[in-house]
């Protein structure tokens, strides 16, 4: 996958807990522990929004426009 660098400021804190998981050999970079995490952070959010997206579906609307298409002996009971 091609990186790009970029430059961030972290609270001296959050750093020295980062350089303590490299130390402790948990990740193999400052970069490495930082890259985990971001990409956690946005898939946490993709799920967040696929559940916000189907709490909106209505189950008996869609049904009703599933069953215009195919017989209703095909879809399950809700």
């Amino acid at each position: 996958m091609a990186t790009a660098k970029v430059a961030i400021t972290l609270d001296q804190q959050l750093l020295r807990l980062i350089d303590r998981w490299v130390t402790q050999k948990r990740y193999a970079s400052r970069s490495q522990a930082i890259q985990v995490a971001l990409r956690e952070k946005v898939e946490h959010w993709k799920h967040a929004r696929l559940a916000e997206e189907v709490k909106k579906l209505k189950p008996r609307e869609e049904r009703t426009l599933a069953e215009e298409h195919f017989p209703s002996d095909v879809w399950p009971e809700y």
